[in-house]
């Protein structure tokens, strides 16, 4: 399963979570508030930057909402 780490306060976070719903993915959300989901942001991606998508199953790590939503609906849409 994909996991986006993200930001309430984040435009760019918000677009993607809108796509997420709009496209019906499948995906678990992490809030980087939550002081463990910002440690598993720094210690994958190594950096703080927000939207982070981490694919698991391929191991892709991607930032940049149009890069994510664009690697999304070529793997994951429905």
């Amino acid at each position: 399963m994909i996991e986006l780490y993200y930001s309430q306060t984040c435009p760019y976070c918000q677009k993607v979570l809108s796509f997420f719903k709009e496209n019906d993915i499948d995906f678990k959300a992490k809030d980087v508030s939550d002081p463990i989901n910002y440690a598993e942001l720094i210690k994958i991606g190594k950096i703080a930057q927000v939207p982070f998508l981490f694919d698991r199953e391929k191991n892709e790590k991607m930032y940049e909402s149009d890069i994510i939503i664009d690697y999304v609906n070529r793997n994951y849409k429905k």
